[in-house]
């Protein structure tokens, strides 16, 4: 039984790299801040500023400040009006959305429900929509358009007059409501002129609190858009992003006095980042789930009994404490607890005996060891990822860490050429348990494991059905049926849900504290 005073030299190696990224300089802040001017980094640099060709999460970011979806998040991050001021549905099969009165693009011109039935159609033209369907995926015809079997044209969205949006449903889609928080219209007017040199800083127009006054590779200037629906609830004048990639320059950046607001953290620097700007760090519940991705078309791995040892082998409170600062919560589920408005779930810990066990039962041992390659990105995870494989070695495990770039091992995955690599990813402000299991259902971003048989058919068939209930009570148990599915498959191994945290300056004034500063119409500056 592993202590915490009896360290493999491994696991010794990967904990002493995690504390010496705490030995950076010490930085003096310079202050100077210009007044109404709100200063963000943001990790990576946008891969398009136009929500229909975006996929990376630091677009999606932008997109809700210079965009306006139909439906909004609420300050406490449920649903509320949008550029819709209502919505009704009888069967959750047709959504009747009515428009606000009254409003603009940032150029002046009016908006209308005719823009937000272009902007559906567009969604599924493969010519220049999305890679996938999206929130789209119900929508009558959408997946024939996508397909190029239809235009995009015939696809169930309608406006019968200026103010009135029909949505029209292949099946009942309780939800629907929700899934608009993040679908924003876009200007037909401006788009048919430019092209996709709209995006452009001189040829911006959109419905958002913000519009996009200047940009560069790695910085962008956002300045308050007068005409956004809800004008006089934004108090900020102008933001400045600048993309910072490092994480711990981030950090030095903000302990320096150069930044308001920046995200992510070094996980290993979370307990030193207390010491250092105490209440100016803070830490958000959040739908992020790091996770064993586990190839179910390799040898052994087809094997349930091996992906439940895998499971059994992890000691995740170590991963938790050492990497984490004990910052986040080692999990055998998919879905959060918060997500399910309940107390934090507990995770057994390490089980190595049971694990050989299940090895020894699908014809692995000593003298023939399963053999599994390991792909991981360079960096802070690298050291998780070490550490995991220490644990398997430690269940009868024979595991070989192959370290490339995320987009290689990106490739890798969309290929199959991979034994098993650490999975994650985060919702953002999706924290209902509809968004965390969406990602492994079919067609979403995380279902390139190989994984069928009866398990994954019946996933499918109760994911579905989820979509159908209009109840969030009816949903979450549905959700729940289906997550003991993908556990009792053990599509994949959950290992943390990891929290979200920010750096806050004094100078940021949030409506409410509980929420991610993800969306800076509603900060301040003091």
């Amino acid at each position: 039984m592993k202590t915490r005073l009896t360290l493999s030299p491994t696991r010794r190696a990967v904990i002493g790299a995690g504390a010496g990224a705490l030995a950076f300089a010490a930085c003096t802040p310079r202050g100077g801040a210009e007044a109404g001017l709100l200063r963000v980094a943001i990790d990576t640099e946008p891969d398009s500023l136009d929500p229909l060709k975006g996929q990376f999460a630091s677009s999606a970011l932008l997109y809700k400040q210079l965009h306006a979806p139909l439906t909004e998040y609420s300050p406490s991050g449920g649903l509320a009006p949008g550029l819709a001021q209502s919505w009704r549905s009888e069967d959750g099969r047709t959504w009747r959305f009515r428009l606000a009165d009254g409003l603009q693009w940032s150029d002046g011109m009016p908006l209308t429900a005719d823009d937000v039935v272009w902007t559906a159609q567009r969604a599924v033209d493969p010519r220049t929509g999305f890679a996938n369907l999206g929130d789209f995926f119900a929508v009558r015809g959408a997946r024939d358009a996508l397909a190029g079997r239809a235009p995009a044209s015939e696809i169930g969205v309608s406006a019968p007059d200026a103010r009135t949006v029909i949505f029209e449903m292949d099946t009942p889609i309780g939800a629907f409501p929700v899934l608009m928080r993040e679908f924003y219209p876009l200007p037909r007017h401006a788009i048919e002129a430019r092209g996709d040199r709209w995006i452009r800083a001189e040829n911006w127009v959109s419905s958002g609190p913000y519009i996009l006054r200047q940009a560069s590779a790695l910085t962008y200037f956002l300045t308050r858009n007068t005409r956004f629906h809800a004008a006089d609830s934004v108090s900020i004048p102008e933001i400045r992003v600048d993309v910072v990639e490092d994480e711990a320059t981030r950090a030095r950046l903000f302990r320096a006095g150069d930044l308001d607001l920046a995200d992510r953290p070094p996980a290993e620097q979370i307990g030193f980042l207390r010491r250092e700007i105490g209440a100016r760090l803070h830490g958000f519940d959040a739908p992020i789930l790091t996770y064993l991705k586990l190839n179910h078309r390799r040898p052994g791995l087809s094997d349930v009994r091996v992906r439940r040892a895998l499971s059994l082998a992890v000691d995740r409170q170590f991963l938790a404490d050492s990497f984490f600062s004990g910052e986040a919560t080692p999990t055998i589920h998919v879905i959060t607890a918060q997500a399910l408005s309940e107390d934090g779930q507990t995770a057994p810990g390490p089980d190595r005996q049971a694990a050989r066990a299940l090895l020894a039962e699908a014809g692995y041992g000593p003298d023939n060891p399963l053999r599994l390659q390991f792909r991981v990105a360079s960096g802070a995870r690298e050291r998780v990822a070490i550490a995991v494989a220490d644990d398997l070695r430690n269940a009868g495990f024979t595991v070989d860490i192959l370290a490339s770039y995320p987009h290689d091992i990106n490739q890798a995955v969309a290929s199959g050429d991979f034994d098993m690599t650490l999975g994650y990813f985060n919702r953002g402000l999706k924290s209902e348990p509809d968004f965390m299991l969406e990602p492994f259902a079919p067609g979403g971003f995380a279902d390139d494991t190989g994984w069928s048989g009866p398990g994954r058919t019946r996933f499918a068939q109760l994911m579905e059905e989820a979509r159908g209930r209009v109840s969030r009570s009816d949903r979450i148990a549905v959700h729940r049926e289906a997550e003991a599915v993908f556990l009792e498959d053990q599509c994949n191994v959950p290992l943390l849900h990891e929290r979200a945290f920010w750096m806050i300056s004094d100078r940021v004034r949030r409506r409410d504290a509980n929420l991610q500063p993800q969306l800076w119409r509603d900060l301040s500056l003091g």
